[in-house]
């Protein structure tokens, strides 16, 4: 209980003093990469939307607030002390984090943890709507600093199925991260993604769309200096050859452009889903109350949080499963999602 109120005050002294600073960024790592782990051999990694994890106030979402999930800093740090419960019983070595707003969010985590093998990075992206970040904590320092591309692509893009037919435009990656690590004399190319939302409306299909064609093309690039390849994040999309627990189909070809297998760097080099490590009713990561009745079932449930990784990554996974240790309702405190983890062994 002491800890918990030490955290509480800390954490409105933050609100204080960044109602006038705005939240932060945490992009550089150190200038000699650390490795903290206890197990020097294995790695545990782990992609979590953690649903609005907010605790500094963000005025254009008023989150925390009436228009939030969370609606006061109370709630809304006990959501973040539920968040880091699920941290704790996984105990992963990198955490890949979805709609975090800052470096403060990140360092509460770790404050709640007890534990300083950790550290937080994050580089803000450009949801200004929203002000959600996608950043990590990871027990092993990134070589590069967190970057992001700030290109943007045509959509629809050619051979696009998605069935938009409205002006077309040009759409960015707003939320993502890309780095590189060492792991144990391997050369890891890691990018963290949270993709526009709503996989069955046209026009957010043929925006997603163009948003994976940037990635692919970082993609390509690592590929091609023989860097093997992990990409993680609520990609808000279904994978039409790995279907999840509820036969899912989508109506792009996200999945497929991220993999090689469509887009402009079609046939260059091949990505991996991790769910095809993982039994098909056991794929499911993120509910959605399509009736509105407050109570999850069964049919409620998908996979739109992802990991693809290169196949010398997929051969060196010895255990994957999605975190599916909490229930979904209204008033819960945990997220509307649940963590995809991976174990890899190099």
């Amino acid at each position: 209980m002491k800890s918990w109120n030490l955290l509480y005050a800390f954490t409105l002294l933050h609100g204080f003093l960044y109602a006038f600073a705005g939240d932060t960024e945490c992009p550089k790592t150190t200038a000699v990469s650390g490795d903290r782990r206890t197990n020097k051999n294995a790695f545990r990694i782990v992609q979590y939307n953690v649903e609005w994890l907010f605790v500094d106030y963000y005025n254009q979402a008023d989150c925390p607030g009436e228009q939030c999930t969370w609606k006061n800093q109370t709630e809304a740090l006990t959501h973040l002390s539920y968040v880091s419960n699920v941290i704790k019983d996984i105990n992963p070595d990198i955490v890949n984090f979805c709609e975090v707003e800052g470096c403060d969010e990140l360092n509460m985590i770790i404050a709640n943890l007890q534990d300083t093998s950790y550290k937080s990075y994050l580089k803000k992206g450009t949801d200004s709507a929203t002000g959600q970040n996608t950043g990590m904590i990871t027990r092993i320092d990134p070589l590069v600093d967190l970057y992001r591309t700030e290109d943007r692509y045509n959509y629809p893009i050619p051979g696009s199925k998605c069935g938009y037919t409205g002006t077309p435009g040009t759409s960015g990656v707003s939320k993502h991260y890309i780095t590189e690590f060492r792991l144990n004399n391997v050369d890891v190319a890691f990018i963290g993604a949270h993709l526009l939302a709503y996989p069955t409306d046209p026009e957010r299909c043929a925006e997603r769309e163009a948003q994976v064609q940037l990635l692919q093309k970082v993609i390509v690039d690592y590929y091609t200096r023989d860097y093997e390849i992990i990409i993680m994040g609520d990609f808000n999309d279904f994978d039409g050859k790995i279907l999840d627990a509820n036969n899912n189909k989508p109506i792009s070809q996200v999945l497929d452009i991220l993999k090689g297998n469509f887009g402009a760097y079609s046939g260059k080099y091949q990505l991996y889903s991790v769910a095809d490590t993982m039994a098909q009713p056991l794929r499911f990561s993120d509910w959605w109350d399509k009736n509105n009745d407050c109570n999850s079932t069964a049919n409620e449930f998908s996979m739109i949080d992802h990991m693809l990784v290169t196949k010398f990554i997929k051969d060196h996974i010895t255990i994957s499963y999605i975190y599916q240790d909490y229930d979904e309702f209204c008033g819960k405190y945990n997220s509307d999602h649940y963590p995809v983890v991976i174990d890899l062994v190099i």
